[in-house]
């Protein structure tokens, strides 16, 4: 270990730069391993200080202090514990564009596109290339500030389904966040000198001290040079450039799903995009379901849902990442591997989501929501404040309803603890997970698409799943309603290449019992009248409906039962969705529709896209339902 590495970590208590830490206590000295990464980190970043993180609430108490202190982040009196932070506009979103995955062969990471077009199913660097881009960044990127140094579990520390990561950042606002987001601190540690495998997670804002330039709204980051590159080959991300969400909290979609989809495949189990209910029947009789949507389509608000149905009751696991494997019974087991929620703030409200509100109403970090004159937080989607309480919108400016700019940005995020939500399942941190009976996947199609469908088989519902088509969200750069090809809601988040994907998938079908296989189903709450625009579902706790269909098929032996056959799956026969009590009258005709011509196109659609983008990877079995597909449409 280097000089200048024992020096400043003998000086754990020293004051960071523009950080404020005072007397934190002492750590026990890092495991070799891990020890040896943060010598390389601050050998290349050369930090002023290092602080080996604890996890404790003193501590989070005075990194939080010291951001105030800063300007990043700012106390919201109404609430107990609450902070606010803005960030600078350039710095809002996952940033696709500039998110790699590093491997010595590109077809490891992508399958390579007909007749030269972009791949849409991630970016693959060279190595060569990846070391220049980096030398270009990382060297002394951290002169004149803390690295600090968070050792973090994702899944419950001791679980056989859990892994580690040890993430380096200069960032006191990412420090905060992870210790809601993970496991995170000393117990971590104490694990890692085990000698358990660890991720190696590098993390800077790119902004050294002195400042050669002002910040806006007192935000570090340097968006002209992010990059957030992945090497699953050796366990490594490294992301440049960005403070915000899921580019900088390296455990969320970086870890928990790029490097942990590698990891999975390798392991034979799954790592996936997906929340994880429990749902109990008047009965008493519990299952538990994992479901795949794109970012911003509704997975919080169904892990929280508030069943409309009397006597059903739904319980949260999570709502954004399973990792699943089978059991020595051959049963899909899984656990949530995060500890908090990270969710999209727009739209959420008393009426959507009330357990989702009474989630973040303490101990949680807002940002870019607007603000209330009174000291708490808003959003579009929220009632109006009360008369007399003002707006101030995510920029810091004066905000009135009906102007033409929105309060919150449409990405803004609450990151708040999942022990807090008030439906938290039991098993939720179970160390052998929870038994998966079914796999949901879904979308935004607002026309053509039934409200539910479920695969013939196993071998389909991968098919169902490699289908997948959703309009684009804010959650990532693009630009208005764009219908996007979103293979199991996994397209910005494959750690290889998508064909082996597939084919990885499929495979499950040998690993698990076949008696216990979870069913695969296909909603989709957003289809629209054609001539009206209106929604013909009305979704949130309505929801409930669809998933007591789901439940009862998964009780099911004989196929046909509450269900007929169509040309894409099994639908619910008439009267077998409960829609008693639904105010207004819902048109079931004109949700479970299957528009013949709609779908000749869409499968037309989906063999170009097949064609272009997954060409000679895409597995045979796939094809093969591509076709049944085909046959069935045009019969």
């Amino acid at each position: 270990m280097s000089c200048m590495l024992l020096g400043v970590l003998r000086r754990h208590g020293s004051v960071g730069a523009g950080v404020g830490l005072r007397s934190l206590a002492s750590v026990p000295s890092l495991p070799p391993s891990v020890a040896d990464f943060v010598k390389g980190a601050v050998d290349e970043c050369k930090p002023s200080n290092v602080h080996v993180v604890t996890g404790t609430a003193e501590e989070t108490a005075t990194i939080l202090a010291g951001l105030e202190r800063e300007g990043m982040v700012k106390r919201l009196p109404k609430y107990e514990n609450c902070w606010l932070a803005r960030t600078d506009p350039k710095d809002v979103a996952r940033v696709e564009s500039k998110t790699v995955i590093v491997t010595k062969n590109h077809r490891d990471t992508v399958p390579i596109p007909a007749g030269g077009a972009k791949s849409q199913l991630g970016s693959w660097m060279s190595e060569s290339d990846w070391q220049r881009a980096r030398e270009e960044r990382f060297p002394g990127c951290m002169t004149g500030r803390t690295m600090y140094v968070i050792p973090f579990s994702m899944g419950p520390v001791g679980s056989t389904l859990s892994k580690y990561g040890v993430q380096v950042t200069d960032s006191p606002y990412v420090v905060a966040s992870m210790g809601v987001m993970t496991r995170m601190g000393t117990p971590v540690l104490n694990k890692l000198a085990e000698g358990v495998e660890f991720v190696r997670c590098q993390h800077s804002l790119g902004r050294p001290l002195p400042l050669t330039a002002p910040l806006v709204n007192s935000w570090p980051c340097n968006p002209d040079k992010v990059l957030i590159s992945h090497l699953p080959d050796t366990r490594q991300i490294l992301s440049f450039g960005s403070g915000y969400g899921g580019n900088s909290l390296l455990g969320k979609k970086c870890f928990a799903l790029r490097i942990a989809s590698r990891i999975a495949k390798d392991e034979g189990w799954l790592a996936e995009h997906m929340l994880i209910l429990g749902i109990t029947n008047p009965a008493g009789v519990k299952r538990y379901v994992a479901a795949a949507f794109p970012s911003a389509c509704g997975k919080t608000n169904l892990a929280m849902m508030k069943p409309s149905l009397p006597g059903w009751k739904v319980e949260c696991v999570g709502d954004d990442i399973a990792w699943m494997k089978f059991d020595s019974h051959g049963k899909l087991r899984a656990i949530n591997p995060e500890n908090g929620f990270f969710g999209v703030a727009p739209g959420t409200s008393d009426k959507t989501n009330p357990y989702a509100m009474a989630t973040i109403a303490k101990n949680t970090v807002f940002t870019n929501v607007g603000e209330t004159s009174d000291g708490g937080v808003w959003w579009e989607g929220l009632d109006a404040p009360p008369a007399g309480v003002t707006l101030t919108d995510w920029h810091g400016k004066a905000w009135k309803p009906g102007t033409s700019t929105l309060c919150a940005h449409p990405n803004s995020r609450f990151c708040a603890p999942a022990g807090q939500c008030p439906i938290i399942d039991p098993l939720w941190e179970s160390e052998e997970g929870v038994p998966i009976d079914a796999i949901i996947f879904g979308g935004r199609r607002p026309e053509g698409v039934p409200l539910v469908y479920e695969s013939f088989n196993w071998q389909h519902g991968v098919f169902v799943g490699a289908a997948m088509r959703s309009e684009a969200t804010a959650a990532a750069e693009h630009k208005g309603k764009v219908l996007m090809n979103d293979p199991f809601a996994m397209r910005p988040f494959f750690g290889y290449n998508f064909g082996d994907y597939l084919a990885h998938w499929l495979s499950m079908q040998r690993r698990g019992a076949a008696t216990q296989l979870p069913r695969i189903f296909h909603v989709n709450w957003f289809r629209k009248d054609p001539s009206s625009g209106a929604f013909l579902w009305p979704g949130f706790g309505e929801n409930a409906r669809v998933l007591e269909w789901i439940f009862r098929r998964c009780g099911r032996q004989a196929e046909d039962e509450a269900a007929r056959r169509s040309a894409i799956g099994w639908l619910p026969v008439d009267g077998a969705i409960d829609t008693k009590g639904l105010s207004g009258g819902v048109d079931m005709g004109a949700l479970l529709d299957v528009p013949k011509t709609f779908w000749q196109q869409e499968a037309r659609e989906l063999r170009a896209y097949f064609s272009q983008q997954v060409g000679a990877d895409l597995p045979a079995q796939v094809e093969a339902e591509l076709r049944a597909l085909e046959d069935r449409v045009h019969n």
